[in-house]
């Protein structure tokens, strides 16, 4: 069943449109109505009864005046829909302007990873993450306002009718692999430590890397949480660098959470914390404008975290793991954390990685199950790579 979502009262045309070419395509199609005003067609589930999936009943929805907090409620309600629903939803495709696609994505974001989701939007083209957050969604460009059908909207809904149409027809068929599946973080200064932690453990584990740019470790963690990775073998941290000093890749302050709440196994590492991230050069903050940089592309500027930005990250790190219930393994490289941090390389700086390693060695409480190994090698050398895969197979 695909699930076609929108808000009759502004888009009903488009809504009809769009269910006369899933249908026309050989699908079965309920129609789902999230608009906050009277319906302008005929759904297969009325907005009243999205509404009545809000906490406190759809008078919270659609007996507003205030459209702002009538969006935000039936936001609320169509997300607590999806989760009711879920095994109901074989694929599902919504179109929207600003609300819709609001409410329409928090919806999405309740299904699991691999139903197929396509989002037609006027905001497709701008910054999605909001919408799309840590979920597979699919965001279509509309183009042109969706206020009415024209050649052009014709022709991009019905390219959003054949995409939904081919995954719905088509869906993945999982392979028979029995292997547990860990979770890997990477990032590109950190790629050798990780590629080769997942050679030596192909034979057991499906290794699935991550990269940690924000939206990657909240991703991995969630994963965790839902039961779908057995464990994380974190060597690349630097969200939390950003997280802690103010870069824009940080994973937010729930990093760690799902690994102190899962109790699964965990290996971690201190994987480019040596770095902290910002667009281009003008992006960077006055108040760092003394701090050593280097510059990886027009875009993307790196900055060389100090000796007290290094102590304030470790002690962040292992204040949230000595909360873990689980097995967990921190892995120190003394000779640089990042392909960047080597000797006469451009962030090598063994005070700020000193100040590093001793705010976590003075923090953990180490136990039986909460373990520090110091070794005496690169993050990036082959045998870091091997103590690691051997340090998850122990703990596993």
């Amino acid at each position: 069943m695909i699930y076609l979502v929108g808000t009759s009262d502004t888009k009903a045309e488009e809504i009809s449109y769009l269910q006369g070419l899933l249908t026309n395509g050989g699908a079965e199609v309920c129609a789902v109505d999230v608009g906050i005003r009277a319906a302008l067609s005929v759904m297969d589930i009325t907005q009243a009864e999205v509404a009545q999936h809000h906490t406190s009943g759809a008078a919270a929805v659609l007996g507003s005046e205030d459209r702002g907090q009538a969006v935000a409620a039936m936001t609320s309600a169509f997300a607590k829909f999806c989760a009711a629903h879920k095994h109901q939803i074989d694929a599902i495709i919504g179109i929207g302007g600003g609300g819709g696609t609001s409410i329409i994505t928090a919806g999405m974001r309740e299904l699991p990873y691999g139903v197929p989701k396509v989002m037609v939007s006027t905001l497709a083209s701008g910054d999605v993450s909001p919408f799309v957050g840590t979920s597979d969604i699919i965001m279509m460009p509309s183009v042109t306002d969706l206020a009415g059908l024209n050649q052009i909207s014709r022709h991009i809904l019905h390219n959003a009718a054949q995409a939904i149409l081919g995954m719905a027809e088509h869906p993945h068929v999982a392979g028979g692999g029995s292997k547990p599946s860990i979770g890997l973080s990477m990032f590109g200064v950190t790629t050798p430590c990780v590629t080769q932690i997942t050679a030596m453990l192909a034979d057991d584990f499906d290794s699935v890397v991550f990269h940690a740019t924000g939206t990657g470790g909240r991703s991995m963690e969630q994963l965790l949480s839902e039961g779908m990775l057995s464990g994380l073998i974190d060597m690349t941290t630097t969200e939390i660098a950003d997280e802690v000093v103010g870069g824009v890749l940080s994973a937010g302050a729930a990093r760690l959470d799902a690994v102190v709440a899962s109790g699964k196994p965990y290996v971690g590492s201190v994987g480019a914390l040596d770095m902290v991230n910002f667009w281009a050069p003008s992006t960077v903050p006055e108040a760092f404008k003394d701090r050593l940089f280097y510059h990886h592309n027009a875009n993307v500027t790196l900055m060389r975290t100090s000796a007290n930005d290094c102590e304030r990250i470790g002690t962040w790190i292992v204040d949230k793991l000595n909360m873990s219930t689980g097995p967990v393994c921190l892995m120190l490289p003394e000779k640089g954390v990042s392909a960047l941090d080597i000797e006469d390389g451009p962030f090598w700086d063994p005070p700020a990685n000193t100040a590093l390693f001793s705010a976590i060695e003075r923090g953990l409480n180490q136990t039986d199950q909460r373990r520090i190994k110091r070794l005496p090698l690169h993050i990036n050398d082959p045998a870091f790579s091997a103590a690691a895969a051997q340090a998850y197979r122990d703990i596993s």
